[in-house]
């Protein structure tokens, strides 16, 4: 009965598209920072979009089929912080100016990270990922992925690109830190008193 739950909670179609998505980064960082072609940007940029598809894709098919599970919900944003690092450390190699984002998204991610699992052992937690972080991930995503396909771009916009980036990373963590620490918190108990 263990095997049966444990095979039932691991291979479902969410996570199995998770475990894609983390297969598909060496790939990328592999075509991206080798290439010297045009195409090969684009096949890189392509498998990003891929990765970014395939995450908007596992959420409405764990909800719909009701394949919600434990390993999911942390293997879901695992993926989503991996995918994000990766596609901007690759960038700030070719992109200097980018380097100032990368730094903020590591301070911002350790930060969640560090200050989650503190409220955690305390058995307290966010409901959820904010709008502002949503937003700001698909900001991050679609900025980026741009800057994969279109490598001549004009050095202007890609500090354009740079500062909307950090604008909004900078949102971010501070609606994450007031979200944790504001007076109107957000945390909630994870066994509320009944």
């Amino acid at each position: 009965m263990f095997i049966k739950d444990w095979k039932k909670e691991i291979f479902t179609i969410p996570n199995l598209l998770s475990l894609f998505r983390l297969v598909l980064l060496p790939v990328y960082a592999y075509i991206y920072l080798n290439a010297t072609e045009g195409y090969q940007f684009f096949v890189a940029g392509t498998i990003m979009a891929v990765s970014c598809l395939t995450d908007m894709v596992d959420g409405k098919i764990a909800r719909k089929y009701n394949m919600i599970s434990t390993l999911g919900k942390i293997l879901d944003p695992v993926a989503d912080k991996i995918t994000q690092f990766t596609l901007t450390l690759c960038l700030s190699l070719k992109y200097p100016v980018l380097r100032p984002v990368l730094i903020l998204f590591v301070v911002k991610e350790l930060f969640q990270l560090i200050v989650g699992a503190i409220h955690l052992h305390w058995g307290k937690m966010l409901p959820g990922a904010l709008m502002a972080g949503k937003i700001c991930t698909t900001v991050l995503f679609v900025s980026l992925i741009i800057l994969v396909l279109f490598p001549q771009m004009p050095s202007q916009w890609i500090t354009a690109i740079a500062i909307v980036d950090t604008v909004f990373l900078v949102y971010s963590f501070i609606r994450y830190i007031f979200a944790y620490f504001g007076k109107n918190t957000m945390v909630q108990d994870l066994h509320p008193e009944q």
